[in-house]
């Protein structure tokens, strides 16, 4: 037993310093943690400013199977077809960059509408951002369900 609580010891200061290294080197690109966190507060409040983040060419592969490209997107977007009444990332445990290409992982959980169907879940994300001239882009986000574990 003791060595079962020594691990998981072990195991969660090590996913804390994973998580707070890729916190610490994502602050040497303030543009681009601005960016993150306005693609979450503009899809939240289903404002359409959220286009001036994505790359035209953005992809978007959504946890049911959808696959967007931007004119799709921007048609759901504003149709409402999906309506977000929360958005909050839990987790963020991957950063890496390479000139001018980032590459992120992080978890958010989400509640909304879609159509007339209430749903609640975690996602977990991978996004690849670009940057064009100053600003950084949005150019490829994948999500993945989460599903809680049963015991």
């Amino acid at each position: 037993m003791k060595f079962y609580t020594i691990f998981l010891f072990v195991i969660s200061i090590s996913l804390y310093a994973q998580e707070n290294k890729a916190i610490s080197e994502l602050k040497n690109e303030p543009k681009l943690q601005e960016n993150i966190q306005l693609l979450d507060f503009y899809m939240k409040n289903n404002d359409s400013k959220i286009l001036e983040l994505l790359s035209e060419e953005v992809s978007f592969g959504h946890s049911n199977g959808w696959i967007q490209n931007f004119d799709d997107f921007k048609k759901d977007f504003e149709s409402k077809k999906v309506v977000y009444k929360s958005i909050e990332q839990t987790d963020f445990s991957e950063f890496k960059r390479n000139r001018k290409t980032a590459s992120l992982r992080r978890k958010v959980k989400v509640a909304g509408i879609y159509k007339v169907y209430d749903f609640e879940m975690t996602l977990s994300l991978l996004e690849i951002w670009i940057k064009k001239g100053k600003s950084w882009k949005l150019w490829s986000r994948q999500a993945i369900e989460l599903k809680e574990k049963t015991e």
